[in-house]
């Protein structure tokens, strides 16, 4: 099993929440009002006067099946618009309880 944290600008939430549903992956933790900077070039995402867009964050568990159908999509919904920005970070699971 795999856990993919997926940030992305709040522009994209419906089509996480899209590509997630259509992926099949019903399982997820959602966290709104995320704050960073991309290591890519990306600018802040801080909420303030100067840097006002906010990112958005989501946590899946997923088996390793689904791993590269996902890993496709987010870096699809990156092409689309690679200024507004869209990351997947991986990691192992060893248990669950």
């Amino acid at each position: 099993m795999k856990s993919v944290m997926i940030v992305f600008n709040q522009a994209n939430t419906e089509r996480v929440e899209y590509m997630l549903d259509y992926l099949g992956i019903n399982g997820f933790t959602f966290f709104e009002q995320v704050q960073g900077r991309g290591t890519n070039g990306g600018e802040p995402r801080r909420g303030t006067h100067t840097w006002p867009e906010m990112n958005s964050c989501v946590i899946t568990i997923i088996s390793d099946e689904k791993l590269d159908s996902l890993l496709e999509a987010v870096k699809k919904l990156d092409m689309r618009n690679e200024e507004v920005g869209v990351r997947a970070f991986v990691w192992n699971i060893e248990a669950t309880v």
